[in-house]
């Protein structure tokens, strides 16, 4: 199913803000109300909000950078502005995520008096907790005092809400292609399956299986029909994201005796001069490939020559900025800076912190250094097609090669790209044993 429409904004009266104290120790964040001027939808995101209120269960298969969150947003104003009490969850595969989704959800919900809670291990502006009881506690408390409730979750951290046996009226499952590792689906079935529950599952990738051993989002009585798809050729063709052009970048093998990070360092260096690009992502292969490249090899000097900043986060060095060790809202923060400013040249590299879901500005063109499945290759190409200033006219995605080493990479890259933006498709990933 494609969707097509006009766009809407959805307005209605200001609601009177409570002031209900928080008990037992909770802090609750409570925001006042407003809907009307929200913010215009796109066509294709009015047509996934319409095709939510038509159905309580579905996918929505929308190309990355189609916005996806706006429609969890206003539907999520939609419940809230039609029901006391509503309790809505928002799952996301990081607890990076999780963080960046709160943020976008009450940057336009400034209104509902909605109590906020992270059901994660990670560090939030939010009261949060991963135990049962405090989690029952929290929104039993909140229910009596007829309080609508946001719930910002991770996979990981899903069963424990599942364990809470609290009542959830609607639930957005981002990056929805994750539910379906074996950790992760069990809760998303029970969660999914509720019959009191709306459950939408959001992704650009969708996974499938072919065998009832494993979990896959062709499993209708779990993820419910695709309800909306958006092709990807639509959004490029209306003006909201770019085209991705992919080239292949001609490496020299490696010398008998040489190390390799001296390799990668040439390698990259020569990529980046032959992108011309001012803001470039470095998908590596992994964190020692890192971890060399900057500590044994001239590559920074090299960077800092051409003047070029750079910034690194894996989950073993932390976020780091031109040699210093930062906290990770720093990092996103200075990251988005540098991706506004149309003076600054940098080049970020990381191994899978980036690849999903992340929001960044700004980003040119990416690097792929290591291999990656149709999802995790869609999703990082993604980093690369939001609209920038003027002179941006696609993402550009390089792939070096020497000899037969990196031909399969570039071929799989050039796959996902023929299969999303050319034919249309979804790239979808398989699971067959």
């Amino acid at each position: 199913m494609v969707c097509t429409g006009s766009s809407n904004v959805i307005t209605g009266n200001q609601l009177q803000k409570r002031h209900i104290p928080s008990t037992r120790g909770f802090f609750c964040v409570i925001i006042s109300v407003r809907y009307e001027n929200l913010m215009q939808l796109r066509p294709h995101q009015q047509d996934a909000l319409d095709a939510m209120e038509k159905h309580e269960k579905g996918q929505i298969i929308v190309p990355t950078g189609g916005g996806k969150t706006i429609c969890m947003i206003h539907d999520a104003m939609r419940e809230f502005a039609k029901f006391p009490q509503h309790t809505i969850v928002v799952v996301a595969p990081r607890i990076l995520l999780a963080n960046q989704l709160s943020a976008e959800f009450l940057e336009f919900i400034t209104d509902p008096e909605v109590d906020v809670m992270h059901v994660h291990s990670g560090e939030t502006h939010h009261f949060s907790t991963t135990k049962v009881d405090e989690i029952r506690e929290f929104n039993f408390h909140n229910a009596n005092n007829g309080r609508n409730q946001l719930i910002f979750t991770t996979y990981h951290s899903l069963h424990r809400i599942v364990e809470s046996r609290i009542t959830i009226d609607t639930i957005y499952f981002d990056e929805a292609h994750n539910s379906t590792q074996r950790n992760f689906f069990v809760p998303t079935k029970e969660l999914a399956t509720s019959i009191f529950t709306r459950a939408y599952f959001f992704t650009a990738t969708p996974k499938h299986s072919l065998t009832p051993a494993r979990a896959g989002m062709n499993d209708s009585k779990v993820y419910g029909e695709v309800i909306c798809n958006v092709p990807a050729p639509k959004l490029v063709r209306e003006g909201y994201i770019l085209p991705p052009k992919v080239e292949i970048y001609q490496s020299r093998i490696l010398k008998k005796d040489e190390l390799v990070a001296d390799r990668d360092c040439e390698q990259m260096i020569g990529a980046i001069d032959n992108l011309k690009k001012d803001k470039v992502l470095i998908c590596a292969k992994s964190t020692a490939q890192i971890i060399n490249l900057l500590y044994h090899t001239p590559f920074t000097q090299q960077l800092a020559w051409a003047n070029y900043s750079w910034m690194t986060i894996t989950s073993k060095t932390g976020a780091i900025i031109d040699g210093e060790k930062v906290d990770r809202e720093t990092f996103f923060d200075t990251l988005n800076e540098w991706g506004r400013d149309p003076e600054k040249k940098f080049v970020v590299l990381h191994h899978s912190i980036l690849s999903e879901g992340i929001n960044v500005n700004g980003l040119e063109a990416v690097l792929f250094m290591r291999s990656m499945d149709y999802i995790g290759i869609s999703q990082t190409i993604g980093r690369v097609i939001r609209k920038g200033d003027a002179d941006k006219v696609f993402g550009l995605v390089c792939v070096p090669v020497y000899s037969n080493v990196g031909i399969s990479t570039a071929r799989k890259v050039q796959n996902v790209v023929d299969t999303i933006f050319n034919k249309g498709e979804p790239a979808i990933s398989t699971v067959r044993k």
